[in-house]
């Protein structure tokens, strides 16, 4: 990460629904661990917006509390208090005009006469997007006559193809796409962003990166969790809009992606894109074959969950990704609540060697060389390879090359947002989603889950807590000769 540019106008971060979980969890953790870093740039002020009733300093040591929490050990209250002196509190309702024309002018008032940079972050409920982005267009807060204006979104963006296009025509009302920032906090991973410099700064693995060395990728999202308080939500949601749209899919496009001319937006998400693109919608018989969804059991006794619902909390996919590179290496996701463990990873599972001289001469997909790429909570890159068992006549057995982050780097990783706030606060949307790439992932999602929903079938199968999906998912996967790579890191984290 860079350090920050002292040289820069000072920036405004104004955070709409300042009173929320993902403010106190994530938000002004990763901007307090910036400023002790000495990487947030000179003169950022913080505003938070939300209709709760705080002064600066009620609001200051309310964040107090939640940031020591999120920093343990990081957490000075010397540091602390020169960073509260870039904290500030505006009471208001998004849902109300006269709230934007206060808050405009009390961040006159904040920010002085100079001109200053402006980020508005929506960690509101979805349904407030559209309001706030129109309420900032009207109120002239979209102009960048007094320095550059972004707005940074987070997921979800719609909740299918047409809603997220509504609402990048509603976004595109107010800001140019230059100035709007999908946030996917996937992508500020240390390992997703090391998954480009893996790909596109070592030579040994491009000549295999294709059809003629993979056999297939498999990219698994698991939850430990349950649904929990989030019934009302997920229930309405399901696995895919969840998980699949998003995150799972954006891992697939790096994975899969052409290198980009240089490492900057447009040609990053350009990339993205073709691959997108590649990938085309299923019929409702592909459906049928080339998904499976279940459902943890105890799901329908969770709170705000209806009682015949039909939500699936865990899927597996096969997509093709339908270009030169990969002509028939299908690309597995599986995600679900309530699994095995928390894991998040990329594994490429290689071709057989063409002929076996040793042992009996048999193989298996299950055998072959195997990249497995952590990216959390172990994060690290594991390279499974045969070796000679010692004093064995010939006999092979697979062996892990690791490397992990931890115990080889100094300190703790640092949390996503920090990376994505920086870049929002810089310019650089090289991490972020642009239009066409939403509305793309949507296009892929929608058919599956029309499928689903006009369907009995495929049947939703029901899974025991702590498993890796239902049985029905590693038959499908052993049906086409292979099987998942069921592993939890974290045991083996050193």
């Amino acid at each position: 990460m860079a350090v920050a540019d002292k040289s820069a106008a000072p920036s405004t971060i104004v955070i709409f629904g300042a009173s929320g979980d993902l403010t106190s969890r994530k938000l002004i953790p990763a901007l307090y661990s910036l400023h002790r870093k000495g990487r947030l740039p000179e003169g950022t002020k913080i505003v938070g917006v939300s209709r709760t009733e705080f002064s600066h300093d009620a609001w200051r040591g309310e964040l107090a509390v939640s940031t020591a929490a999120a920093a343990g050990d990081g957490f000075a209250t010397d540091t602390w208090a020169t960073f509260a002196r870039r904290v500030f509190y505006v009471p208001g309702d998004i849902t109300k005009s006269e709230s934007f024309a206060r808050l405009e002018s009390q961040l006159g008032e904040i920010e002085g006469d100079a001109a200053c940079d402006r980020v508005y972050y929506l960690s509101t409920a979805p349904r407030f997007y559209e309001p706030a982005i129109l309420a900032l267009g009207e109120h002239g807060m979209a102009d960048e006559s007094r320095g550059r204006r972004r707005v940074v979104i987070e997921k979800p963006f719609g909740t299918d193809r047409q809603s997220a296009r509504k609402l990048n025509e509603v976004t595109h009302r107010s800001f140019r796409e230059e100035q709007v920032f999908r946030i996917d906090h996937y992508l500020g991973k240390e390992t997703v962003q090391n998954l480009f410099v893996f790909r596109f700064a070592n030579t040994i693995f491009e000549p295999i990166w294709n059809r003629n060395y993979i056999d297939h990728v498999q990219i698994t999202v698991a939850e430990e969790v349950d649904v929990g308080h989030r019934g009302d939500y997920y229930d309405t949601a399901g696995v895919l809009r969840d998980m699949f749209q998003n995150h799972l899919l954006q891992l697939l496009t790096i994975a899969a992606m052409e290198p980009p001319v240089r490492f900057e937006a447009d040609a990053v998400r350009n990339e993205k894109v073709k691959v997108l693109r590649a990938i085309g919608p299923m019929t409702a018989e592909q459906v049928a074959t080339n998904t499976v969804r279940g459902r943890y059991r105890g799901y329908l006794e969770e709170k705000d969950v209806a009682a015949d619902s039909r939500t699936a909390t865990f899927a597996s996919l096969r997509l093709d990704v339908d270009n030169w590179r990969w002509k028939d290496v299908p690309f597995y996701l599986r995600s679900g609540k309530a699994m095995s463990c928390r894991t998040t990873q990329i594994v490429v599972q290689f071709r057989e060697p063409p002929h076996m001289m040793f042992g009996d001469g048999r193989h298996s997909h299950c055998d072959a060389n195997r990249l497995v790429i952590q990216v959390q909570p172990a994060e690290g890159i594991q390279l499974q390879l045969q070796t000679k068992v010692p004093d064995s006549a010939m006999q092979m057995r697979l062996t892990d090359l690791d490397f992990r982050f931890q115990g080889r780097l100094a300190g703790q990783l640092p949390e996503a947002y920090e990376r994505l706030l920086l870049d929002a606060l810089s310019g650089d949307a090289s991490l972020f989603s642009r239009a066409d790439e939403v509305e793309l992932a949507w296009g892929i999602i929608d058919p599956i889950l029309a499928a689903w929903e006009d369907s009995a079938e495929p049947s939703l199968a029901e899974y025991e807590r702590g498993l890796w999906g239902p049985q029905s998912s590693t038959d499908w996967m052993e049906g086409q000769g292979r099987c998942w790579f069921d592993n939890c890191p974290v045991l083996a984290a050193h």
